[in-house]
């Protein structure tokens, strides 16, 4: 009898905690992970409202502007619908400003590669001054937009500028460097291409120490020559680091403002007017804001379409491998 009551009393005791227990581990593991994701929600917080207060909100925002005629203060004045834009094609100084940017573009990027590359090579096989040329190339990082183009705007000077002066020593006559239509924008692509050659330099310079010496030794025991190991082996390794610059680059050179600004106001006859200055000069010196937004947003969709053409025709150049 005694048995029968304590088996009979002990049997629901064990299956109510066994039942129990289960959904409470359920319940403990959901609090858990609810309490990690509002973590992790609160940490991106900060980065989500910056994205949205400096890029969504301003997109967004230009993209209203653009189908609208606005007065001297950027207030709405009236609805124009895709007028702001069919006014834009029509108009001859878009693309002008349009084959300026991909002139300008064509003469900065390659340079910009070139010298990022060739300067990455020579310091790597230097040996003692190797530490002296690395601090000279990546030099341009440390100075900005203004400062560099400040330090070029001298050296441009027609009559006091160091360049007219050495070319004053070996014979030939001086230039105006950014006064005249023809020289303006090479003048200018100059200064861009000496001030981006840093970025170049420091990652593709980083890449070439990372590749792998037993590849190059192999190369050289099998008796290819400088220049065969370095367009069939080493190039291919470096092809990601100088596909990501290349995307990079071109972005930047679509969006250069600060040296235009500065060194020719998109002058002289229009020389220098490349997209980003048409946008500044139509909404800050025009005020006419629904045009500048109008020429912003086709800016961003040529540079979309750009990056896209590079990742499906470059993108299977490249090699991770």
């Amino acid at each position: 009898m005694n048995s029968s009551l304590y088996s009979d009393k002990s049997k629901p005791v064990l299956s109510s905690t066994s039942a129990a227990a289960p959904g409470s581990r359920i319940n403990a593991g959901m609090l858990r992970r609810m309490r990690e994701h509002l973590l992790g929600y609160l940490f991106l917080a900060p980065s989500v409202a910056i994205f949205i207060l400096f890029f969504f909100y301003p997109m967004a925002r230009s993209v209203y502007l653009s189908f609208q005629l606005t007065d001297p203060r950027g207030r709405v004045a009236a609805y124009a619908g895709w007028d702001n834009y069919s006014r834009m094609m029509e108009s001859s100084a878009f693309w002008n400003s349009l084959w300026i940017t991909v002139k300008f573009t064509l003469m900065t990027v390659p340079a910009g590669l070139i010298l990022g590359l060739l300067c990455a090579s020579l310091v790597h096989s230097a040996g003692k001054g190797s530490k002296l040329f690395r601090f000279i190339f990546s030099l341009p990082l440390a100075l900005s937009v203004g400062t560099a183009s400040i330090l070029w705007m001298i050296l441009y000077h027609p009559s006091l500028g160091m360049l007219n002066y050495l070319l004053g020593q070996i014979g030939f006559g001086q230039v105006q460097w950014l006064t005249d239509p023809g020289a303006a924008l090479d003048s200018v692509s100059l200064m861009t291409v000496w001030m981006n050659s840093g970025f170049p330099f420091v990652l593709l310079l980083a890449a070439i120490q990372g590749l792998d010496n037993d590849i190059m030794d192999s190369s050289r025991i099998d008796g290819a020559s400088m220049w065969r190991t370095f367009f069939s082996i080493k190039l291919p390794l470096l092809s990601p680091t100088l596909f990501f610059l290349a995307v990079v680059s071109i972005m930047s050179a679509f969006q250069s403002f600060g040296q235009i600004n500065i060194l020719t106001r998109g002058g002289p006859a229009g020389s220098t007017d490349v997209l980003v200055y048409s946008i500044y000069r139509e909404a800050f010196i025009n005020y006419q804001f629904g045009t500048g937004s109008a020429l912003a947003i086709v800016l961003f969709i040529l540079m979309l379409l750009l990056t896209a053409v590079q990742f499906l025709v470059l993108g299977k150049k490249v090699h991770y491998q």
